[in-house]
């Protein structure tokens, strides 16, 4: 950063030129941002001198954690050997050609290619691409159609705002989802369960995969895509019986299982891959976020047998890409980010060391007089706020409660995020017992903040 330039002078430049992502850009013109100057393990600090305990991993991705010079020194080397070429036209360059070697040693078996790209959104619009070729291989070119689920999240560009369900983002653009996506309902229990128990609703809410096939017609239904757990729809963790099911229905109507892995990828839920956690075996996989830990834009779609030999022996042209496919220093970071995850062994800990040890203590919260439920897995978690934990009954102007703990928490130095009133966390995978307490105790203040407010007891 320019050192000349004071706090005051950067949050005006920022104001009066950068346009936010996911920000209400009217508001913004008037209050300016929080400028963030570094980071290191856990913590971020803000031009004011502000110290926050990051509990989301900047946006699900950091899970190494800030601060790595490794990463850096990786980055640096490579940049100054070779900063940029392309991967067009049959060109490669070594990072690349590592990270593709090594990303199948720690993926599921039957996982030998991948094809990379520059973000997960940029993943999910390949897996249209791929998806839809493979049928045209297979000669079944009728099969186009891509059922997603409403709430799941798949990326903001076209082809992944329509594969997502997120109806405020398809209300932005009237033609969206485009004309080759449908949707069905998601699996969250807590919010629409009903008197079912968490299980027949499972089974129940995957059946509508085989009813909204049926609808369509097998023979036009190219693939389901289905993030393991939706992150940003509120870390929604299905029923133990929902993934067995989909995998049932997409094998017994012969339709490509997407999983995307964006968020869960490389170790977030004590599994190298959600997929794995849940049990189910997808067809293709789209990653990003943790492959390079957030140091370097990188994603990829990581491509199961039955599809990539059907690409590389009948495809010929494939006619797809990117100017930063294979990105030289982004693989090279991506490669060093594996390695480190792996080497110290931040998987396991996940499942059984710290995300064991979190998911303890957040389950101390499960009597809270806001807290309505509770999940985890790993280290991504959720607590749903509510007026009324007997009948699962949300606070009016939902959303509102939501805003009003994260805003507390972020003022007594911790980041949630909230979507509508869920608080979601999602703390990179090196955090250390002390600094899940420290989570711990600012997520109570938050809470006993949002009981206050409502008069709740909390004794």
């Amino acid at each position: 950063m320019n050192q000349s330039l004071d706090n005051k002078t950067l949050k005006q430049m920022d104001r009066d030129h950068y346009l936010h992502p996911f920000s209400n850009l009217t508001e913004m013109k008037e209050t300016g941002s929080r400028i963030i100057e570094r980071a290191e393990g856990v913590y971020l600090y803000d031009s004011e001198g502000t110290k926050t305990l990051d509990g989301f991993a900047g946006l699900w991705c950091v899970n190494i954690g800030y601060g790595r010079d490794e990463l850096a020194d990786v980055a640096a080397e490579q940049m100054k050997q070779l900063p940029y070429y392309n991967s067009f036209f049959g060109t490669t360059n070594p990072p690349a050609a590592e990270l593709a070697a090594l990303i199948k040693d720690v993926t599921p078996e039957g996982f030998n290619h991948v094809f990379f790209t520059g973000s997960g959104s940029e993943s999910n619009d390949t897996v249209v691409r791929m998806v839809r070729r493979y049928w045209q291989c297979q000669e079944q070119p009728s099969k186009k159609y891509i059922i997603g689920r409403h709430n799941a999240y798949h990326g903001s560009t076209i082809a992944g705002a329509s594969l997502g369900g997120m109806g405020y983002m398809h209300k932005q653009d009237e033609g969206l989802p485009m004309q080759f996506v449908d949707h069905i309902e998601q699996p969250y229990w807590f919010a629409e369960g009903g008197d079912l128990s968490p299980e027949e609703f499972g089974l129940q809410r995957a059946q509508k995969l085989e009813e909204k096939i049926l609808e369509l017609g097998a023979e036009n239904v190219a693939a389901f895509i289905g993030e393991p757990l939706q992150g940003a729809g509120g870390v929604i963790i299905p029923p133990s019986t929902y993934w067995p099911e989909i995998q049932r229905i997409c094998n017994q109507y012969d339709i490509l299982l997407v999983s995307d892995e964006v968020i869960c990828g490389f170790g977030r839920t004590g599994q190298w891959f959600g997929c794995q956690h849940f049990g189910y075996t997808p067809d293709l996989m789209s990653v990003a976020k943790g492959m390079t830990s957030g140091y370097l834009p990188m994603g990829g779609v990581i491509v199961g047998d039955k599809v990539a030999n059907v690409l590389v022996e009948k495809g010929g042209d494939f006619n797809h890409g990117f100017t930063y496919s294979g990105h030289p220093a982004s693989a090279a970071v991506a490669v060093a980010n594996i390695k480190i995850i792996r080497d110290e062994e931040l998987v396991e800990k996940a499942a059984n060391d710290t995300g064991k040890y979190f998911r303890e203590q957040l389950a101390t919260f499960a009597d809270h007089p806001v807290v309505g439920e509770v999940r985890s897995i790993g280290l991504v978690a959720a607590i749903e706020l509510c007026a009324n934990k007997e009948t699962r009954e949300f606070f009016p102007n939902q959303g509102d409660t939501g805003s009003l703990c994260r805003n507390f928490a972020l003022q007594n130095g911790l980041v949630l995020r909230a979507t509508a009133d869920t608080m979601l966390f999602s703390p990179p995978l090196t955090i250390s017992r002390e600094e899940i307490d420290e989570l711990i105790a600012i997520t109570k203040q938050s809470l006993d903040f949002v009981a206050e407010h409502y008069g709740m007891s909390n004794g």
